[in-house]
């Protein structure tokens, strides 16, 4: 389902105060990383979470805890992403946005708050997630901070050779964290490409799900293969060795954006 135009009458104001339940809501945003250390609630650092935590907590004066689709890493960005939160009263879903844009810092932005399901999770039920890598093929002051600056241009008709073998395979721990609590390095990968456009290179790759660290392991790896490093076929090897050692090396934060995240849209009011 297409959540980037929202329904007309999502931001109407319920027409009750107050129920015995919980009411269930997905929160869409979008943010800048830069300056936090991924999506996730950890210690002595800011995070996406906890910055939206703190400011729903606030404005509806009561403790609100968020589950989001996923994590992302320090410098990560999101143009989509979702996350849940429960609250026993209706809401005013137009002038709660508000208030929260008004409230968060510049780097964070409510898009819609949508009523869902009262079973419906934002990570659980989650179809499938679309990352973009933006790399930047001459010096560009504006793009610092948000692609990876490189100076050469490489293949980019071996890297989309490369891309497509992904499609054949659905173990991935190659491309993982080492030390992460995954149960299973399955994941089902049904678009990968890269596209140059004037000076600008963009991957793109959707899957019903990603390891920790997944995306940029499989750029750099790719890149490597773009600039000859290594061979398009050695993909083969280095995905079959389960082994993160043997792929490349990750790619830089600045450079990965989540772009869309996916639900049924049984799960919507």
């Amino acid at each position: 389902m297409d959540l980037s135009k929202p329904k007309l009458g999502l931001c109407i104001f319920a027409q009750f105060t107050k129920i015995e339940d919980s009411l269930r809501y997905f929160i869409e945003i979008a943010f800048n990383g830069k300056n936090y250390h991924g999506w996730q609630i950890q210690p002595d650092a800011t995070s996406v979470q906890q910055t939206l935590e703190e400011a729903l907590s606030t404005l509806l004066r009561k403790k609100i805890a968020i589950v989001g689709a996923g994590r992302t890493d320090t410098g990560v960005h999101a143009k989509q992403i979702f996350a849940h939160f429960d609250f026993v009263e209706a809401i005013d879903i137009k002038e709660l946005c508000f208030k929260l844009n008004s409230f968060l810092p510049k780097d964070i932005v409510v898009k819609n708050i949508i009523p869902v399901k009262a079973e419906a999770h934002a990570r659980f039920d989650a179809v499938s997630r679309t990352y973009e890598y933006h790399i930047s093929l001459e010096k560009d002051p504006f793009a610092t901070d948000f692609s990876y600056q490189l100076h050469h241009i490489p293949d980019v008709k071996k890297m989309n050779e490369a891309a497509k073998i992904l499609l054949n395979y659905n173990d991935f721990q190659c491309f993982s964290k080492s030390k992460t609590d995954v149960k299973t390095y399955h994941c089902i990968i049904t678009f990968a490409e890269w596209k140059l456009t004037n000076h600008k290179l963009v991957f793109t790759i959707t899957a019903n799900r990603f390891l920790r660290n997944m995306v940029r392991a499989i750029v750099g790896t790719l890149l490597e293969i773009g600039l000859g490093k290594i061979d398009v076929d050695d993909l083969h090897t280095i995905i079959k060795s389960k082994n993160r050692s043997m792929a490349g090396t990750s790619a830089l934060a600045e450079g990965l954006y989540l772009t869309r995240v996916e639900y049924p849209k049984e799960l919507f009011n």
